[in-house]
């Protein structure tokens, strides 16, 4: 153009640049004028000024950040509709969709992110042991590892503030409930029979391994309306969701021998475990005081199948555990002894799915089926038992944002038990359908990252009693500090009476209980403080007549107790290195008019003070774990019909001191030593007297003693894995 220009005259070459030198102002004039400054200041609620915040437009490079007065400015040729975004570490993004032209000296206010790392978190009555949980009181690793557990998780979670020792049952009893109102749910599915049975003075242990599980809360109370038919607690057990690699163990016992390997493709994995225990072997060296006829003989096997869809996850999750023993037991009454023998099958299938639906809607759902058959032989009488049960459960959720979420869904239990009694001329067929179906809505209100509430109700119909029950629940959680909280918790719980009473009796009403907890809790820097005081007021507690529930006995649902306590936990792994440990303490106080109790009192598996100190120590240059566990509880009442008190003598207190050692031969290779009560204290759980006086109008009585002071346990666990760096220290 320029060579163009030249050949004209002077005067036109002038006029030409004159021209376009007038439309490139024109041009520049243009867009400047068609700019729009966009500008406001960005605070927190409280309006202090929020320095560095990120304002953008969305979809295009123009934005700025907020300056130390918490002002921005910029300027954009975009016009019309457009999405103004602004961004703070730690604050909720705001968004705000309006014409630019109205994106001038805007006043933003920025709210705390509820759900950082540090925002509250519900947790009266509530106890975390997970590695993906904010605020964990045990991880995995310690249900596993804690000394005298021996493996059983249930063991692990007796040392938690809360629960009370009944050494010779095995099970869990908390805040002055009995075992049976505690419910263990798989993947939020019901298990109806989590424990292998036994007799007298030989505890049992639950059924299922911790090699499957990844995940455990353990709710000593005010737990969520999602659950039900529990009246004391609920144990919620988490299987794996996605293992990490292919791996196989091998553990080689004293007591018997144990296998697990896990398959992994792209979108789903199969593990399974599997078992076999006999104690023969061990109780030809280390005598009990039963007279064994067939020592304890049990096979177990767990699998889980996991599926990954497009929106969820899909879980098979199968268990099988077959039982076996005969013994002769000391019995005050019967200078031979009593002839006890059970044979035991117990089926369990849970199937579950958990998946997004869109629109902020999640979906959880599954089903699990139980059979048990018993065969139990008492001297001459014969009692055989099936049970048939069935759990059905649907929720769903809907997050409509970060501070408020709602929840609910409905599920149906489905229990058939029937039960065959002979003896002598007797020949007795009886038992029980009872079906419960529930409905539940629970909402979550996130005032703040310092303040949260949980409020829920929950409804459950009984068939077998024709009655709706209608259970309130509500939480509310304050954030103190930094690294403190308060909780309250409040609810109202419903269980239907368990077989025993329901194989006799059906016109009765489901026992309730009122949960009033308040809780403190204190994190910081691998330490943890709980304090936690409650209260519970039991009505509705089955009574009877006769010393044992059976087909003449009558029964009533006028019971009723209170429980009160304080729990304290602490719990520090930073302070000493190498040394990880927990002290846990509980009060009880609690009092019950049920069963054939002639008067309110103490029941005699209840323990008005509880302590556990649990420590574990890894000394790098042995290439051991060295582990320990003290446990000490006040006496336990009984009746002595020498005097015309009721339940009110106490035994001497209980104390045991457990050790044990973990030696890694290799990585992948760990020797394994444990024993119980070391030092050899020699217990008593309770007493047991004679039916009549003896010549000197007294009943005699014999102590009800644990079967053996002392148990030792040495194993020899194997992995083999891709990684070469995994080994089994983590199901010890």
């Amino acid at each position: 153009m320029k060579s163009q220009i030249h050949n004209y005259p002077e005067n036109t070459r002038k006029m030409v640049l004159k021209t376009l030198i007038t439309i490139i102002a024109l041009l520049i004039n243009t867009i400047i004028f068609s700019q729009t400054t966009i500008s406001g200041k960005v605070t927190d609620t409280k309006g202090e000024a929020i320095i560095g915040a990120n304002v953008y437009l969305e979809g295009t490079y123009d934005g700025a950040t907020s300056d130390d007065r918490g002002k921005f400015a910029f300027s954009t040729v975009e016009t019309g509709i457009q999405t103004l975004s602004i961004s703070f570490l730690s604050f909720e993004t705001k968004t705000i969709v309006d014409n630019v032209s109205k994106f001038q000296n805007l006043q933003i206010k920025l709210r705390e992110d509820v759900e950082s790392l540090d925002a509250v978190i519900i947790s009266a009555g509530i106890f975390e042991a997970s590695d993906n949980s904010k605020v964990s009181v045990l991880k995995p690793l310690d249900v596993v590892t804690t000394a005298s557990a021996l493996g059983d998780y249930v063991g692990a979670l007796q040392t938690l503030p809360g629960t009370s020792n009944v050494a010779e049952d095995g099970r869990l009893f908390v805040r002055g409930g009995n075992a049976d109102e505690t419910q263990i749910f798989i993947d939020g599915i019901r298990v109806f029979t989590p424990y292998t049975p036994t007799t007298n003075d030989i505890p049992t242990r639950g059924r299922y391994s911790p090699f499957l599980f990844d995940g455990i809360t353990f709710s000593t109370g005010g737990y969520a309306s999602e659950f039900g038919q529990a009246l004391s607690s609920v144990l919620l057990l988490n299987t794996i969701d996605e293992p990490d690699q292919e791996k196989t163990d091998i553990g080689i016992m004293s007591v018997g021998a144990s296998l697990g390997n896990t398959q992994k493709w792209e979108k789903s994995s199969l593990s399974f475990s599997a078992s076999y225990i006999n104690l023969a072997p061990y109780l030809a060296i280390f005598e009990d005081k039963n007279e064994w006829k067939t020592p304890f003989v049990g096979a177990q096997g767990e699998t889980v199948f996991r599926q990954k869809l497009n929106n969820g996850m899909l879980k098979f999750y199968a268990a099988f555990d077959a039982t076996k023993f005969e013994l002769n037991q000391e019995d005050i009454n019967y200078k031979e002894g009593i002839d006890f023998k059970l044979n035991n099958n117990n089926f369990y299938l849970n199937t579950s799915y958990k998946g997004v639906l869109g629109y902020n809607w999640s979906l959880s759902s599954g089903v699990s089926y139980t059979y048990a058959k018993n065969k139990i032989g008492i001297e001459m009488t014969e009692i055989n038992d099936t049970e048939n049960s069935a759990h059905v459960k649907l929720k769903l959720k809907k997050r409509f944002n970060s501070r408020f979420k709602l929840s609910f869904g409905a599920e149906q239990f489905i229990t058939d038990f029937d039960e065959n009694y002979k003896e002598d001329t007797i020949d007795e067929t009886y038992g029980f359908n009872n079906n419960i179906t529930a409905a539940f809505a629970e909402a979550d209100v996130i005032f703040s990252k310092n303040l949260a509430l949980k409020v829920g109700v929950r409804a459950d119909h009984s068939s077998i009693f024709n009655s709706t029950d209608i259970a309130p629940r509500a939480a509310l959680a304050y954030k103190s500090s930094k690294n403190g909280q308060f909780s309250l918790a409040y609810g109202n719980f419903f269980q239907n009476p368990n077989s025993t009473i329901l194989k006799f009796a059906h016109n009765l009403k489901a026992q309730k209980t009122s949960h009033y907890i308040i809780n403190y809790q204190y994190v910081n820097d691998g330490k943890i403080f709980r304090a936690e005081a409650y209260r519970k007021d039991y009505d509705n507690l089955i009574k009877f007549d006769g010393e044992f529930e059976t087909f003449t006995t009558n029964f009533e649902s006028t019971g009723d107790g209170y429980a009160l306590g304080l729990d304290l936990f602490w719990r520090d792994n930073t302070s000493i290195k190498n040394l990880d440990y927990w002290i846990s303490y509980s009060y009880l106080d609690t009092e019950r008019d049920y069963r054939n109790y002639t008067t309110a009192a103490q029941p005699s598996y209840a323990t008005n003070h509880n302590l556990s100190i649990v420590g574990k120590y890894w000394i790098e240059s042995l290439k051991s774990q060295v582990g320990f566990d003290y446990g000490f509880s006040s006496g336990r009442p009984y009746t002595n019909p020498n005097t015309t008190d009721f339940l009110n003598e106490r035994t001497k207190p209980f104390n045991s001191l457990s050790l044990n050692w973990a030696y890694l031969l290799d990585q992948q290779k760990i020797l394994y030593f444990s024993v119980n009560n070391v030092l050899g204290f020699k217990n008593v759980n309770g007493y047991q007297y004679a039916d009549t006086p003896n010549l000197n109008g007294q009943f005699s009585r014999r102590a009800l003693t644990p079967a053996a002071d002392q148990f030792f346990f040495v194993g020899f666990f194997w992995t083999i894995s891709e990684n070469g760096n995994d080994n089994q220290l983590n199901n010890l």
